[in-house]
C-alpha cells in the first residue's frame, strides 16, 4: 500500500534465471525481465544463435543432476544466487495415440523434463533465497495439466499436473520465509515448438498444418479470442508476477489462454 513503482526499471538490481530461455515463451520472458532492468541468465542445452547479447547464456541439460549442480555453482560464484527463477523448460515430444504408444522411457523422460528439472533446480537455488528472505519462483505449466488430450498430450499433461501440485505445496512451505512460488499455465502460444508439433501431427496424419490447427482448436472447445497467444503476452503476466506489485500473490495457478478453459 502506498508504494511508488518505477514501472520502467522495477527489477533493477535483481538477478533472474530463465530456463529454456533461448526460444518461445522463455525467450520472451527473458526479454521482458531484461527490459525491466533485471540481470537475466538464460539456460538451454545449446544457444539458439539468435540470443539477446544482454542475456547471460549458460549451457546445461537440466534433466541431468550433475549439470544442475554445475550450473548453480557457476551462478552462485558469479552472481551470488538469483532473486527470480523462472522454470520454463518443458517439452511435449512423446508419441501420441494414448497409453498403448507410451513406453516406460517416454513416461520417465516426461517427468524428468517437465517436473524433476524444476524440483532439482528449486532445491539448488532456494537456499540463497531463503537466506535473504526474498525471492520468486515461477513454474511454467500448461492448461494441458487440467484439460488433457489423450490422443496427443497424455505423458506431458500428467507431468505438468504433478508440477502444479508440487508448486502449490512448495509455496505453502516457503511463504513464511519470504519466498513466493507461483504457477503460470499458458494455453496455445504461437511458438516454433508448437508449429513443429502441429507439422509433425499433420505429417503423420497425411494432412496439412492448417487442418490440424483447426482440429486442435475444436478439440480444445474453441478459443473465444479466436487466436493463439503471442509469447510476449504470456511474458507480460510472468513479469507482473515477479514484480513487487504482486507481493501478496503466492500459491496460485494463473491460466492465460484467451478464454479457452471450459470451466469456472
Amino acid at each position: 500500500m502506498g508504494n511508488s513503482w518505477n514501472y520502467e526499471k522495477d527489477l533493477e538490481g535483481k538477478v533472474a534465471l530463465v530456463t529454456g530461455g533461448t526460444k518461445g515463451i522463455g525467450k520472451a520472458i527473458a526479454g521482458r525481465l531484461t527490459q525491466a532492468g533485471a540481470t537475466v541468465i538464460i539456460t538451454a542445452r545449446h544457444p539458439s544463435g539468435e540470443d539477446n547479447p544482454s542475456h547471460h547464456f549458460m549451457a546445461a541439460d537440466l534433466s541431468d543432476q550433475d549439470e544442475i549442480i554445475k550450473l548453480t555453482d557457476e551462478i552462485n560464484k558469479k552472481y551470488g544466487g538469483v532473486d527470480i527463477l523462472v522454470n520454463n523448460m518443458g517439452a511435449n515430444t512423446y508419441p501420441g495415440g494414448g497409453f498403448s504408444t507410451l513406453e516406460d522411457k517416454h513416461w520417465k523422460d516426461a517427468l524428468e523434463v517437465n517436473l524433476l528439472s524444476s524440483v532439482r533446480l528449486d532445491k539448488a537455488l532456494l537456499p540463497k533465497m531463503l537466506q535473504q528472505k526474498n525471492g520468486v519462483i515461477i513454474h511454467i505449466s500448461s492448461t494441458s495439466s487440467r484439460f488433457p488430450i489423450w490422443e496427443s498430450t497424455m505423458a506431458y499433461s500428467v507431468a505438468k499436473a504433478a508440477l502444479n501440485t508440487y508448486s502449490k505445496t512448495l509455496s505453502d512451505e516457503v511463504a513464511s520465509q519470504g519466498v513466493r512460488v507461483v504457477t503460470v499455465s499458458p494455453g496455445l502460444n504461437k511458438t516454433t515448438a508448437l508449429a513443429t508439433f502441429i507439422e509433425d501431427v499433420a505429417k503423420n496424419s497425411n494432412t496439412t498444418a492448417e487442418v490440424i490447427t483447426e482440429k486442435l482448436f475444436e478439440r480444445l472447445g474453441g478459443v473465444p479470442m479466436g487466436r493463439m497467444a503471442a509469447p510476449e503476452e504470456t511474458a507480460e503476466l510472468v513479469y507482473f508476477l515477479v514484480s513487487g506489485r504482486a507481493s501478496y500473490i503466492t500459491g496460485a495457478n494463473y491460466i492465460i489462454d484467451g478464454g479457452n478453459f471450459p470451466v469456472v
